[in-house]
């Protein structure tokens, strides 16, 4: 697929796993292919600057896969925001895990060969897919973690894999507090992302009357996502 047209003046908006790089068995097994990081730097340049990824991962892991290549970052479903290169992230206040959660899932997974324990600063991901058959069991295991607290935390589920985070954050949050700082306000906010957790991403900005694209229908995977940015970095 070549992609839809760009807005002139669009703040580009992109998740990372399964849009711009690859699914891999483990969140830490993923590679950047050599050519996205030059292809982001020259579309970042012709949008002045306004290309951020928005990302379930923690910003660290953003950075020590992509540096300073977007202008912006936004971590944990928008729990943590860097809004430029060198600036210090800012955190939203949520409620910390509470006391067991962590031994619980380590033992969960411990006990599904496969199985992957992801922790985050304020959430946990449970993730199956090395381990498929675990996929019910798990989620189970996450729902019992949350009968007593479902006022302050909740399930979402995601590719092969079952991730507990704070409410209120989410990748629509994420989106309008990047799209009210420069360079991305007065822009048309483009958003690309591939999973559950991207459509909050693909409502808020179609909401503020931009577009939200799904990678399956608009560029059948992550490559063909890097062949469009490919043609931008070279229009």
């Amino acid at each position: 697929m070549a992609g839809p047209p760009l807005p002139a003046d669009a703040a580009l908006l992109l998740d990372l796993d399964g849009t711009l790089i690859d699914i891999a068995p483990t969140p830490d097994a993923v590679l950047v292919p050599p050519e996205l990081p030059p292809a982001l730097r020259a579309v970042r340049a012709r949008l002045g600057d306004a290309l951020a990824v928005v990302s379930g991962r923690p910003i660290a892991d953003l950075e020590a896969l992509l540096g300073d290549v977007p202008y912006a970052l936004a971590g944990e479903h928008g729990a943590a925001i860097r809004h430029a290169p060198g600036e210090p992230v800012q955190r939203a206040a949520l409620p910390d895990l509470p006391n067991g959660w962590v031994a619980c899932a380590e033992r969960a997974v411990a006990e599904r060969p496969g199985a992957l324990l992801e922790r985050k600063a304020h959430g946990i991901v449970l993730h199956y897919r090395r381990a498929p058959q675990a996929g019910q069991a798990l989620e189970q295991v996450a729902l019992r973690l949350l009968e007593r607290h479902r006022d302050r935390f909740e399930l979402l589920g995601g590719t092969m894999a079952w991730e507990i985070r704070p409410r209120g954050i989410s990748k629509e949050s994420a989106v309008r507090a990047l799209m009210e700082r420069a360079p991305f306000a007065g822009r048309v906010p483009v958003y690309i992302g591939d999973d559950v957790t991207d459509e909050d991403g693909i409502r808020a900005a179609r909401a503020m009357g931009g577009e939200g694209w799904r990678v399956a229908e608009a560029f059948s995977d992550p490559a063909g996502v890097r062949a469009w940015l490919r043609t931008l970095a070279g229009a």
